[in-house]
């Protein structure tokens, strides 16, 4: 007899609220340098499935008196879930609207499907192009999994690909380099996963905050006027806070203080306020492939360089808020906090891999900004600094802290009472709708620099640019994601937005607006490298 296992937290959760115009996809994007066998791909991947059988669920049939949601362990797939669309100038433009709009089937195991598009194949001129080469366009139901399982997934496929078309013996990874004072080999795999720093740098950290407070004890009081001159300002700026100390203190919102919602935009669509706008339902998309962007350079009094105070990540969250907070003053909404979703994913990455939703969402909060203030993108040096400080500060003690429900206590209590299923999918809609003021301005999920090679040995090569995508749904309606390949420098980021929220021309200006924003955050780090030169990163070059 098949094993059956009840829905866990986020898979029930999700379940219950799932909607027909805004299908619940997670969409992964690999793009090869090579050309692929299909039918040696096909069995690959299929034996992929097999290593990792928690990927061959089906939904039961589920009436509303059911106790729970579950799923069924199928022996082997239902149907063939690889398929090769005919190539052509527009194949793979159709296939990332299929990953938005044609979710895989629940009660067909397994709920994913992984597209083949072989060249030629180009896109518009929103979209990153690739005149050669094949893309892996990989579609998960997010009800079942999310995006690192399927990287995790995608990772053995290649695996066995390569073992069966390459002659020789299949090569080791590359060699990390050897851990060195200013950059372990922890560090550089915490750095990969977005995580926190090692134990030995929080105790080193610790030494310093010690000795800085024993010499405050016996120096004089700092002047008020900050050693470092402020550039220019015209008197609206002019209430620059000084620049902040190297600790400060996250924000944390009141419980019932509201979060700022993004500014909804169809002016390309609607552009009489007196039209009656009805916008497509689901999701839209934009790719951007951006430079990683600089960080700090600090030279310690013992000669080394000690580890950087903020991480890309954190820059990526300060660019979020800076985008959210513009934009929303360019269409005249009242300054308001901006809480910024971010996934953290315990699970290791190994062959081993727990396959499913793994990742708990935490929020990281940015206090309100008045419209004309300096945290806008055009922000003095010291403001942004703050707020990046402020950034690493709540991230380090999100990622270092304990564990806990993935959706916080409330979703638990939701999925622990003793109702039926139908009752508990009335009341989560229910509670979901009133909540929806108080539901944060964006999601931002930062996988990092993919922990695998995605080696498809000599035919297809390895990976030159990985993307992955999030559903967004109202009424947050904005996910934005971002991955780097793991001998890449560049981010790869997928904006995704609720088509009830942005068109597409409002969409790429956001687009616009976040590069902006993020160069911003690279500005405030460091000065302009020299011509020429690459972005620096610390942690083995990893975000």
């Amino acid at each position: 007899m098949t094993a059956r296992l009840p829905f866990p937290l986020v898979d029930e959760i999700s379940r219950h609220c799932l909607q027909d115009d805004t299908p619940e996809t997670v969409h992964i994007e690999v793009h090869l340098p090579g050309r692929l066998h299909h039918e040696v791909l096909r069995t690959a991947f299929h034996q992929a499935l097999a290593r990792h059988p928690r990927v061959l669920v089906r939904q039961l049939p589920t009436r509303w008196w059911h106790r729970h949601y579950t799923w069924q362990l199928a022996p082997a797939p239902d149907v063939d879930p690889v398929a090769f669309p005919p190539p052509g100038p527009d194949a793979l433009t159709r296939a990332r609207t299929r990953a938005l709009t044609d979710c895989p089937p629940l009660d067909a195991a397994p709920p994913v499907r992984l597209e083949v598009i072989d060249p030629p194949h180009t896109t518009d001129d929103h979209q990153p192009a690739a005149p050669t080469g094949t893309v892996l366009l990989f579609t998960l139901h997010h009800t079942a999994l999310d995006a690192p399982a399927g990287l995790r997934i995608l990772a053995t496929t290649a695996d066995l690909y390569r073992e069966t078309t390459q002659s020789g013996p299949t090569p080791p990874p590359p060699t990390p380099p050897p851990p060195t004072a200013r950059a372990p080999r922890q560090q550089a795999r915490s750095e990969a996963r977005g995580e926190g720093r090692t134990q030995a740098e929080r105790a080193e950290r610790a030494q310093r905050a010690q000795d800085a407070e024993r010499t405050q004890r016996v120096a004089p009081p700092a002047p008020l006027t900050p050693s470092t001159p402020l550039p220019p300002s015209p008197p609206s700026a002019l209430s620059v806070p000084s620049p902040p100390s190297p600790a400060p203190s996250p924000y944390h919102p009141g419980p019932l203080t509201r979060p700022a919602r993004l500014a909804p935009d169809h002016t390309a669509t609607t552009p009489h306020r007196s039209t009656p706008r009805s916008p497509r339902p689901g999701n839209g998309m934009l790719l951007a492939a951006l430079p990683l962007p600089a960080r700090p350079h600090h030279t310690h009094t013992t000669g080394h360089s000690p580890p950087s105070p903020h991480t890309v990540n954190d820059q990526l969250l300060v660019a979020t808020h800076l985008m959210a907070t513009h934009w929303n003053a360019l269409h005249d909404r009242p300054a308001a906090p901006v809480i910024v979703t971010m996934p953290i994913d315990d699970r290791p990455r190994g062959p081993h891999m727990p396959i499913g939703n793994g990742t708990r969402l935490t929020p990281v909060a940015f206090p309100p900004t008045p419209t004309r203030s300096p945290f806008l993108p055009q922000a003095p040096t010291p403001t942004v600094t703050h707020l990046l400080h402020h950034t690493a500060t709540r991230t380090r003690a999100l990622k270092s802290a304990t564990p806990g429900p993935q959706l916080g206590f409330p979703s638990t209590a939701l999925t622990s009472l003793p109702l039926p299923v139908g009752a508990r999918r009335a009341l989560t809609r229910t509670l979901r709708s009133l909540a929806a003021p108080w539901t944060p301005t964006a999601l931002l999920s930062n996988i990092g620099r993919v922990p695998y090679p995605l080696d498809f040995g000599d035919t297809g090569g390895r990976a030159t640019a990985v993307w992955f995508s999030a559903p967004a749904r109202m009424p947050r309606g904005l996910s934005i994601t971002t991955a780097t390949t793991r001998d890449g420098d560049r981010i790869h980021l997928a904006l995704r937005w609720s088509r009830a929220l942005l068109d597409d021309a409002a969409a790429a200006r956001l687009l616009a607006l976040f590069r902006t924003s993020l160069a911003t955050t690279a500005s405030a780090t460091t000065p302009p490298p020299p011509v020429g030169a690459a972005p620096r990163t610390e942690g083995g070059g990893t975000p």
